[in-house]
């Protein structure tokens, strides 16, 4: 397979990253909100019921991931379930946003129900998906292209769902004024959930597969492996810490720009920040081919937090000031999701190294894992602690609470990202070195005793199958 990969290829490995966007921001961010606030789901159970389920992913995740690696089936490894896994989800979602007249324990089941079913089928789509990406090239800046072109979409379809309430009531607002703020998530979830299954269909079919036979090493000590991965475990402690952060804002920006700038703009706001991260993201591929991923993740980092941090010090009225550091923080955010996952297929090139195989799928479950705690930790305790500091919707807010969602939704965050800058200082690998990577692996198929690029360390030759 050649490292350079054609425009066609990029965009249809990217659709499926857009449509799942498309409904990523209604689940995390509307969604909760709607059956706290609309359906009488407490807030506290709303918040437990998603960190529950997003724990679980402890489990399904690397399973899945295993699964993938492992799978023999005539039409490849991954695309079976990457199709099974958007049925799915495409289901799920259309019982999830359209819940029918129910008691508020009625509600709670509900909810908890259909968002385990999504999340489950979420990660049976998204791991082998994931998974397809290091396997399409193994170029160092190519892998930024395309990542940037995958993140791209799921920017553009973030960019889209965030607009969609705004652009429903305009549309149907008749409809809307008799109906209720559900008849919003109707027409979202009749509209996008056909494009998750068709998405994947057109990935399916258009993608190339590469053929490989399946992992041999046992599941545990496949989990030992990576567990030895030194640039793999400075990656992930360092993604999950900033992953956190970042997802606090996503829950609670809509709680945040009602009772803390006593504002209505939340949906101009979430354009402003997608918009600039869209705007901005081809200037981080050439930063990163100018000086390193590692070098252009950081300075994003660091800007997010910078910007960032002023929005802890407002108040109501602010939304001119809001507004600037959204936009400012806005100029990192496609960086900070397509040079992590660019940086990761590097250190599945480091795998092969070290252990003679190819565990794209086990690496992406722990990966997708990391992701789901980030987010499991976002809404599950940014919701939890709101409740118990007192949190009662549609009403105003007691102090406690304006002070508690100002400190979650800016300054936690903060601490978050300058940790995770610390932490992703002493990743190892450059272009250099992966450059290194790849000739090593060439070289010790080959029979040849290498020293490993990272540690200097010698390698001696892997009486082991070829990949």
């Amino acid at each position: 397979m050649t490292d350079k990969l054609p425009l066609f290829t990029k965009i249809s490995y990217a659709l499926p990253a857009f449509t799942l966007a498309v409904i990523g921001i209604p689940v995390y961010v509307y969604i909760p909100k709607f059956y706290t606030d609309t359906l009488g789901v407490p807030v506290a159970a709303a918040g437990i019921i998603l960190l529950v389920i997003r724990l679980f992913d402890a489990f399904t995740d690397p399973l899945i991931g295993v699964i993938s690696d492992r799978a023999v089936t005539r039409f490849g490894r991954r695309k079976p379930m990457i199709l099974t896994g958007a049925i799915l989800v495409s289901a799920s979602i259309l019982f999830l946003f359209n819940p029918p007249e129910l008691s508020v324990t009625e509600a709670t089941a509900w909810f908890g129900l259909w968002v385990f079913l999504l999340f489950l089928s979420w990660t049976i789509v998204t791991v082998p998906y994931e998974s397809l990406g290091p396997e399409l090239t193994f170029d160092y800046n190519e892998r930024t292209s395309l990542f940037a072109m995958r993140d791209g979409f799921l920017l553009l379809g973030i960019f889209t769902a965030a607009a969609s309430p705004a652009l429903i009531k305009n549309l149907f607002s008749g409809r809307i004024a008799s109906a209720g703020e559900g008849e919003v998530f109707f027409i979202m979830s009749i509209f996008y959930s056909p494009l998750i299954a068709a998405s994947a269909i057109w990935c399916v079919i258009f993608l190339k597969e590469r053929i490989s036979a399946p992992e041999t090493t046992g599941i545990f000590q496949g989990f030992n492996y990576v567990r030895m991965n030194r640039p793999f475990m400075i990656l992930l402690v360092s993604y999950t810490i900033s992953a956190i952060g970042n997802n606090l804002p996503a829950t609670l920006i809509l709680y945040y720009v009602e009772y803390v700038l006593r504002s209505d703009m939340a949906d101009l706001f979430l354009l402003i920040y997608f918009i600039t991260g869209i705007v901005f993201l081809p200037l981080w591929i050439k930063i990163s081919g100018s000086f390193g991923k590692k070098q252009a993740w950081l300075t994003a980092m660091a800007i997010n937090t910078g910007a960032f941090s002023g929005v802890f010090f407002l108040g109501a009225g602010d939304e001119l000031m809001y507004g600037v550091l959204v936009f400012l923080s806005g100029i990192g955010f496609g960086a900070t999701l397509a040079i992590p996952s660019s940086i990761q297929a590097d250190v599945i090139d480091y795998d092969e190294l070290m252990t003679g195989e190819r565990r794209e799928g086990q690496y992406i479950g722990i990966w997708s894992l990391a992701k789901k705690i980030a987010a499991a930790a976002g809404v599950g305790i940014g919701l939890s602690i709101l409740g118990a500091a007192g949190y009662k919707p549609n009403i105003e807010q007691p102090e406690s609470v304006v002070f508690t969602l100002r400190l979650l939704y800016a300054l936690v965050p903060c601490i978050c990202n300058a940790a995770a800058i610390l932490i992703a200082i002493r990743y190892p690998i450059t272009e250099s070195v992966h450059s290194e990577i790849k000739l090593a692996i060439s070289r010790r198929k080959a029979g040849e005793n290498v020293e490993d690029p990272v540690t200097g360390e010698r390698l001696y030759y892997l009486n082991r199958r070829n990949i």
